[in-house]
């Protein structure tokens, strides 16, 4: 009966595409996680099918995973773990919602994993940041308009990547972009990162469409550009660059400047639904993690009440 499994995945994914409007990206991952469900179900259990499913099963799957390894032969950290049986959860709730007989979703809790610490810039970090660029050359200019682009908006690196010309409004100070699960968000510019960009496009003489172009190998002479876009592997190193050149004492990512970024504004008194919007969370719980480093009450309190301070 088990054969039936990668069918029905396959009919899950398609849901995914089409009904919830995933990315490819997410698509891929769910594939992934749900195949090595499905690999792991018929060969521990052959002949079992997805009404068999108990929690019993689960606990085995869950120790299966504990000890599965990845491609550099490290046991996979409790994370990634969850990550599929995440995954497992939502099929499962599309499996009940299409009138099939499995295990209800909820009865597989998600262990607690380690809090991870939370890394951001400060102002004077982020300004050491974006002033190591050497503006005088046309890459170093693309390279200070994407530290200033990314800290003004909380942009992914995938969202980034992605820009076009005409998307941008540098006079409106705004454009709209997709981001996770294809959901349309206006992010804003600031003043700052708008001169930035003015100045790296009035040095562009090419008539490509990508925002961000590279400017090492082979030049796209008669495409529209698309084969000079700007990879979001080559902007991670173009951060970690300028991370080193800054001699920033924090390990950052593109995502550190997305922390950065609401971190910023929670810092200065924006309110956690309005970041959340600007972010692109889903859920306001994930925009939350970042209240406990940037509540101004608690920081009064122990400025008004521990002993050390004068």
């Amino acid at each position: 009966m088990n054969n039936e499994l990668p069918g029905l995945i396959d009919q899950f994914l398609e849901y995914l595409e089409i009904e919830k409007n995933c990315s490819k990206l997410t698509l891929r991952d769910y594939r992934h996680y749900l195949d090595v469900f499905s690999k792991w179900f018929s060969t521990t259990l052959p002949g079992k099918s997805v009404e068999d499913l108990d929690l019993s099963i689960i606990r085995k799957y869950r120790v299966y995973l504990a000890n599965k390894q990845n491609e550099k032969g490290e046991t996979l950290v409790r994370v990634t773990q969850n990550y599929y049986v995440i995954a497992l959860r939502s099929f499962l709730r599309w499996l009940i919602k299409n009138d099939f007989k499995t295990l209800e979703p909820s009865k597989i809790d998600l262990p607690k994993t380690e809090s991870r610490s939370l890394k951001f810039l400060d102002k004077d970090q982020v300004d050491r940041l974006v002033t190591s660029c050497d503006t005088s050359k046309e890459d170093g200019l693309r390279d200070r308009a994407i530290l200033e682009l990314l800290f003004s908006t909380g942009l992914r690196v995938s969202e980034l990547v992605s820009l076009n010309h005409d998307q941008v409004n540098i006079d409106r100070r705004e454009f709209g972009v997709i981001g996770k699960g294809r959901k349309l968000r206006i992010v804003f510019i600031s003043d700052r990162a708008a001169e930035w960009i003015q100045r790296y496009l009035k040095e562009r003489k090419d008539v490509f469409r990508p925002l961000f172009i590279r400017y090492s190998g082979k030049i796209d002479e008669f495409g529209n550009g698309e084969k000079m876009r700007l990879t979001a592997r080559s902007v991670e190193r173009i951060v970690k660059k300028y991370v080193r050149a800054a001699r920033i004492p924090v390990d950052a990512t593109v995502h550190t400047l997305r922390h950065s970024f609401a971190t910023d504004l929670l810092t200065n008194g924006a309110d956690l639904r309005s970041v959340q919007e600007m972010l692109g969370h889903k859920n306001i719980a994930t925009t939350q993690i970042y209240t406990h480093i940037t509540n101004p009450q608690l920081r009064n309190v122990h400025k008004n009440f521990h002993s050390g301070n004068k």
